[in-house]
């Protein structure tokens, strides 16, 4: 059996922790309702979103190092890319993201992906060409994020 990353296993645990931070660092008194610092990022409308959806950047370039499928990576950009539109739009985005939890999915994804044999046995290394194209798209995501949160403001105050 291959000995197992120890690197990328704080890497794991790096990632599941930012994951809380940014999800589920506080409950809600009386509820079983958690958030973290997307929601709370999320109320500066396209600025805060994009800043999570970069934040977010670190897990799924987390599982891009570690080796993981390129489909999953790609599950991971979606969540990452739905959570950072969607959350663009005032209010209703804000409750989106409580509800959402964009990144504890990623992460929880990573760490399964982790403890499964097919993960030992799994390349290193992905594609350069692969995580160019993925940084790429993160800022995309995080400029459109921007533009739209930015759009939906001035609509709303004017």
């Amino acid at each position: 059996m291959p000995e197992t990353d120890p690197r990328g296993d704080a890497r794991i645990a790096r990632s599941l922790r930012l994951a809380w931070l940014l999800d589920s660092a506080v409950r809600i008194p009386g509820t079983r309702i958690r958030f973290g610092l997307d929601p709370l990022l999320g109320v500066v409308p396209g600025l805060g979103d994009a800043l999570a959806a970069l934040l977010g950047g670190y897990i799924i370039w987390s599982a891009v190092r570690a080796g993981a499928p390129l489909v999953m990576v790609g599950r991971m950009l979606a969540n990452v890319a739905v959570d950072a539109l969607v959350g663009a739009v005032p209010l209703a985005g804000t409750i989106f993201d409580v509800a959402f939890k964009a990144h504890r999915r990623n992460a929880s994804m990573l760490a399964e992906w982790s403890r499964s044999p097919a993960a030992a046995t799994a390349g290193r290394r992905s594609p350069r060409l692969f995580l160019a194209g993925m940084v790429i798209l993160l800022v995309a995501v995080a400029v459109g994020a921007m533009a739209f949160g930015t759009w939906a403001l001035i609509r709303l105050l004017g």
